[in-house]
């Protein structure tokens, strides 16, 4: 199956894009797009390998579902698109870069300059109806990213993986902790960040640090 994926993705990925699950997936989405408003816009599905070759990623901060809201979804985890308000979980991500470097609170959610720097922001069910948080779960998108991040795990050395969250955590268990640096803590939304767990994390100076041992540029957050 020809699948429109940046050229080095494509290769890696190319024995899973041939498997049933795939075909059946891709039938799935086009009907969807067909007849129901869909997330992100179409050209957008793959936009996280786009703007993030592999030869390139560095780091993978791994989400759950795109956003559902309107103009929101852009294809890369957590961010947003120009001009749109910061949803809650992207506002406490901000924070704990404040406090964690002492960066400012940008004025774009738009998060592609974290994605042109080797941070793959990867979610684990690339498309959702709009207004309908999960509505493409279990469809087969979640096995795709799974071979997504065991090919990262087998086929490179150093990754920073973030995992925020139990369900992240839970996925990430194909990693090999020995060659990757794995940190997990709470997830940034609002209901799990309050209870504890999220602020305080420092995994933004965590990753540097890590990158930065291993002879490579630090990532501007």
């Amino acid at each position: 199956m020809d699948v429109k994926i940046e050229s080095s993705w494509k290769t890696r990925l190319a024995g899973e894009f041939e498997k049933p699950y795939f075909t059946q997936l891709v039938s799935f989405v086009k009907e969807e797009y067909q007849s129901q408003k869909i997330y992100p816009p179409g050209k957008l599905i793959f936009n996280a390998f786009d703007k993030c070759p592999f030869d390139q990623t560095k780091v993978v901060i791994l989400g759950q579902d795109p956003y559902h809201g309107l103009n929101q979804a852009m294809g890369l985890s957590f961010s947003v698109n120009d001009g749109i308000a910061f949803p809650p979980s992207l506002i406490n991500i901000f924070k704990e870069i404040k406090d964690d470097l002492g960066t400012d609170m940008p004025a774009s959610g738009n998060l592609e300059r974290w994605a042109t720097q080797g941070v793959l922001l990867l979610n684990a069910t690339l498309t959702v109806r709009a207004n309908s948080a999960g509505s493409h779960q279990k469809k087969g998108w979640e096995q795709f990213t799974d071979a997504v991040i065991k090919c990262l795990s087998d086929e490179k050395e150093g990754v920073v993986f973030l995992l925020w969250g139990k369900y992240a955590q839970d996925k990430g268990a194909v990693i090999d902790t020995k060659k990757h640096l794995v940190l997990k803590c709470k997830h940034p939304s609002p209901m799990s960040a309050n209870q504890g767990g999220w602020f305080g994390n420092k995994h933004f100076s965590q990753t540097n640090a890590y990158l930065l041992n291993r002879g490579q540029q630090p990532i501007v957050w």
